[in-house]
């Protein structure tokens, strides 16, 4: 497929910080150290351009209390990612109403995020969960793996978005970065003719997001969580989301 980002090569990319990491290390203690609703506050003030929250059934990191919290607190963009077939989840989106919700097959004991929705065999789910929160002036994301056919139908389930899930790009990325990005320009290419903004998302760093961002300039949002916090240990938070920023640029 020909891919052709011309147009939309200045345009600009958004930074959403997740800040699962930070409620994970307080939870390891107990108590509010860090608090996750002050670290909310600094990451906007420091120039993210959203926060994203990732809340799972057992509450292992972000609770479902500081979703609410923070939903009272946030001046940018808020994004709050999860599986809606849980009901929890649904109704706490709905009660809280962010810009975008971003919908993640996840089963309830994953560690993390490993791969996206199959937009064929469950359209039809899809196209019904995604009315619920259009209906409610919701933006609606969906999670997927870079394969053509998913991209192709994702346009058809109803959504604003896609993110792409870029685990193997960030793998695959330290041998051969041209090589380890040929499926991703081509399932941004289809997914942006057919008319849907384009996210992205998993193991980005300071390293790979660069090369994503200039190969893929149509690209209007990347949430990065674990990378960008542990960069943090040695930058400083402020440092590292500016530095992340920055390799966004495409200047």
């Amino acid at each position: 497929m020909h891919v052709n980002f011309e147009r939309n090569k200045n345009m600009a990319t958004k930074l959403s910080v997740n800040i699962n990491k930070i409620a994970t290390l307080r939870n390891s203690r107990g108590g509010n150290n860090p608090d996750v609703v002050q670290v909310a506050i600094d990451c906007q003030k420091f120039g993210a351009d959203g926060i994203t929250v990732h809340p799972r059934p057992d509450e292992r990191h972000i609770r479902y209390s500081d979703v609410r919290e923070i939903s009272k607190i946030i001046n940018t963009e808020f994004n709050i990612e999860g599986n809606p077939r849980e009901d929890k989840f649904v109704n706490l989106v709905l009660e809280v109403k962010p810009a975008q919700v971003t919908l993640v097959p996840d089963d309830p004991g994953q560690l993390t995020s490993n791969h996206g929705w199959d937009t064929i065999k469950e359209k039809a789910y899809l196209q019904n969960i995604i009315e619920v929160f259009k209906k409610a002036g919701i933006r609606v994301s969906i999670f997927i793996d870079p394969a053509e056919q998913i991209a192709a139908a994702a346009a058809d389930t109803g959504a604003d978005r896609v993110e792409l899930y870029t685990e193997d790009y960030a793998k695959s990325y330290p041998a051969d970065k041209n090589k380890a990005i040929a499926k991703y320009l081509t399932a941004a290419a289809i997914t942006t003719q057919n008319g849907l903004g384009l996210n992205a998302g998993h193991d980005l760093d300071m390293h790979n997001l660069q090369f994503f961002k200039q190969s893929i300039p149509a690209l209007l949002e990347v949430s990065i969580g674990h990378a960008l916090i542990s960069d943090a240990l040695y930058y400083g938070l402020e440092n590292a989301i500016q530095l992340y920023k920055r390799k966004l640029s495409t200047h």
